[in-house]
Order: C-alpha cells, then sequence, then structure tokens
C-alpha cells in the first residue's frame, strides 16, 4: 500500500466514524459499521487504531486539526474583540459542517477530563482575551472572559446540531450578549457605556472608517475613558 493509500484509508476510516457518531449522537458506534462504510476490513482498522478507543482519539485529534486548520485559513482584523466574533462565527460554521467531529470534539464528556487536543483552540482564544484585557477592553480578568465565550460558543453550536440548522439570529444574540457582558457595555453607566458602544460598534465594522482609523478611535476613546476614571 502506498503512503498516499495508506493516508487515505485512514482518512476514510476517521470520516466514516465520525459520520455514524452524528447519525447517533450519545450512542455507542460498531467498529464493523464503520469498517463497512469505509470498505475497509477490521484487521485494517485495528492496523491504522489499535482499538476502538484509539481511532476514537484520532478521531477527536482530526477534528481538532480541521478545526484549526480551517481557522488559520482566516486573516485577523487586527482588533481582538472582532477577532472573538470571527472566532465565534467560525465555531459554530464548523460545528453544522461537521457535526461528527464536533460532537466528539466538545460534546461527549467524562466528568474531569478533557482531550489534549482541545486546549490548542482554547490557548488561541485565551491569547484574544489576554490581548484585549491589556488594551483596557475588558471588564472581567481575560480567563474568564475566555471561559464565558467557550462555553456558551459550545452551547450554542450543540444546539444548533441538536435542531439540524443554522439559526444565525440565536448565535448572532448569544454572541453580542456575552461579548457585552465581559467588555462591560450591558452593565456600565451612561458615558461608559456610550464609550464602549462605540469601541465595539467600530471594532466589529472596520471597514466603515479604515482599519487605521477605527484603531485610533478605540485608542484615543480609551485614553479618554482613563481620564475619567483619574478625574
Amino acid at each position: 500500500m502506498t503512503e498516499n493509500a495508506s493516508l487515505d484509508t485512514r482518512t476514510r476510516l476517521l470520516n466514516a466514524a465520525a459520520d455514524l457518531i452524528a447519525a447517533t449522537p450519545g450512542e455507542d458506534f460498531s467498529l464493523r459499521a464503520v469498517c463497512d462504510a469505509a470498505g475497509v476490513k477490521m484487521p485494517t482498522l485495528y492496523h491504522f487504531f489499535g482499538s476502538k478507543q484509539g481511532l476514537t482519539e484520532a478521531v477527536i485529534e482530526h477534528g481538532f486539526d480541521m478545526y484549526l486548520s480551517a481557522k488559520s485559513a482566516s486573516e485577523s482584523s487586527g482588533d481582538p474583540i472582532q477577532d472573538l466574533r470571527m472566532g465565534w462565527d467560525a465555531h459554530v460554521a464548523f460545528g453544522l459542517e461537521n457535526p461528527g467531529f464536533y460532537t466528539l470534539m466538545y460534546g461527549k464528556v467524562r466528568p474531569g477530563y478533557s482531550p489534549e487536543a482541545q486546549s490548542r483552540p482554547s490557548e488561541i482564544l485565551r491569547s484574544l482575551t489576554s490581548r484585549a484585557e491589556a488594551e483596557g477592553r475588558l471588564v472581567v480578568d481575560h480567563e474568564q472572559a475566555a471561559a464565558h465565550i467557550l462555553a456558551t460558543n459550545i452551547g450554542v453550536t450543540l444546539r444548533l446540531i441538536i435542531q439540524g440548522r443554522d439559526d444565525p439570529e440565536l448565535s448572532a444574540g448569544v454572541r453580542e450578549g456575552v461579548l457585552a457582558a465581559i467588555t462591560g457595555t450591558a452593565q456600565t453607566d451612561d458615558g461608559e457605556r456610550l464609550g464602549h458602544s462605540i469601541i465595539e460598534r467600530a471594532a466589529a465594522n472596520p471597514d466603515i472608517l479604515g482599519a487605521a482609523e477605527t484603531a485610533l478611535l478605540i485608542e484615543w476613546i480609551g485614553r479618554l475613558g482613563e481620564g475619567e476614571v483619574r478625574r
């Protein structure tokens, strides 16, 4: 078997397992059914994965590889809050496009256990909330902000997978709600709320003013806010 053929067979098995998991979420799956769907014999599956647990862990790892590949293909806006917004949408889109992988990645829960591969996208999320905190854009610490976003993002995505259809209004509504909570636009006084609202509107629509002008506006409003606090 050539290297390319070997990789193709392994990918077929991973995809077959993911599809079976998506078809019966929360239920066990048959290795025989995976082999039949991939068009291979059982010894081939054991050759690649060794056991059912090995296959399950490989499916999870492959799912995160796919997810991170999709994320790395998207460009940063240069603004951490807008990147959080874009990351949320990319997360939901991946889950809807790959429900079999996603339900294993985030839907199969064991108390006290988190797949090692899950730490990779979490680190990306924390790096964005850390940048936002450094810019004075958060009213909670960056670890708490990341936890709020991840918990709600996963919840919405699993809900949409259960529904079997996208719901852009639900996703956007929850997304903006959690961003408002961590940036303070939902709980500050009128002056602070106005400043935060302008910042987040500018960050969400950098094409209105232009990238450089948007960055300057955010910096200036931040300085004005600091001046109010000192007074």
